[in-house]
This record gives structure tokens, C-alpha cells and sequence, in this order.
């Protein structure tokens, strides 16, 4: 059955590969990933890539999705760690969609308060503010924890993206 997904990237300067490795193996497994991100147009990826935005943040409704992840990168942080952002991950987790985050993006569900008690993993620089948030950061290549799929950048993207395919089956 396809499922829909919404992939979150910063405007300027999300990680290429986190970004597409992801977005190719859901797409090949016949789901429809919606891009999301802070403004509409081309998105510039920390490389070369673009990518279309077909939904800015405001215009997104969790419970219109199967699934909900966010990709890492320089911008991430910058674009993607705010109360809207926040706001919409928690929607998603009280209404037990997929939840997934690469990179130093699992940041941004510390601050939304999604990560107390979970086992994560991110980039090694979000570490502290995982653990500040109550999470236990393994620092493995991808995470499992129920719902929650986390990966530590951007070599195991392909992993990750694989990892995110398997729960969608559930």
C-alpha cells in the first residue's frame, strides 16, 4: 500500500545525500514523499543538489501523512528547530505516525520533547542536546525505538532510508 510521507529540509543547505538517498528507496518502494520546507521554490542543498518544495511548513497537516522525517545538513538547524516545526512532530507523535530523523536533525525533536527515554542516534555535535532532552544517543549508524527511526549522517542514509521502508509495512 503506498504511503505518504513528509520529508522536512532547511531551505538552504540541507545534506544532499540524507536528503535523497531517503527519498529514492521510499519512492521505489511506490510511496509519495511530499518535500517540505520554511519557504516555497527551490531548496539548495549543502552540494548541488535542488530540490522542489511542494508544501511549506504551514501548509502541512500531519494527520494527511503516514509518515513524518527530517533531514540534516549545515541549514538544519537554522530553518527547521522552531515552535511550528515543533508543534507539527508532536501532532505526529501523539497521533503515532513514523517518525524518522537523520543527522543532527534529531535536535529538533529533542526540543520538541519527542526524544525522553528513547534510543536515538545522531550526528556526534547533537549528542549533548539529545541527552539534555532525556534521550540515550548510541551513536550507531541508524536507530530503532517503536516508531522513532534515527540515523547519525549521511553515509548511512541508504540504511536509514531502507530502515524507513521496513516500518512503513508495519
Amino acid at each position: 500500500m503506498a504511503r505518504k510521507i513528509a520529508m522536512f529540509i532547511a531551505f538552504q543547505g540541507f545534506r544532499d545525500e540524507e536528503y535523497i538517498e531517503p527519498k529514492k528507496a521510499l519512492e521505489a518502494a511506490g510511496h509519495k514523499v511530499t518535500t517540505v520546507s520554511t519557504a516555497r521554490g527551490e531548496a539548495r542543498g549543502k552540494f548541488r543538489l535542488t530540490a522542489q518544495v511542494d508544501r511549506t511548513i504551514d501548509e502541512i497537516d500531519p494527520a494527511d501523512y503516514d509518515a513524518l522525517t527530517l533531514v540534516g545538513g549545515p541549514g538544519a538547524l537554522e530553518h527547521l528547530d522552531n515552535p511550528r516545526v515543533h508543534a507539527l512532530f508532536r501532532r505526529a507523535a501523539e497521533a503515532g505516525k513514523l517518525i524518522g530523523a537523520i543527522c543532527i536533525s534529531p535536535v529538533v525533536l529533542a526540543h520538541a520533547g519527542l526524544l525522553k527515554g528513547r534510543t536515538v542516534t545522531c550526528f556526534p555535535d547533537g549528542a549533548p542536546e539529545v541527552e539534555k532532552a532525556g534521550g540515550k544517543c548510541t551513536g550507531s549508524d541508524v536507530e530503532i525505538d517503536g516508531g522513532l527511526i534515527t540515523a547519525s549522517g549521511p553515509v548511512p542514509a541508504r540504511k536509514y532510508g531502507q530502515a524507513l521502508v521496513e516500518a512503513l509495512k508495519g
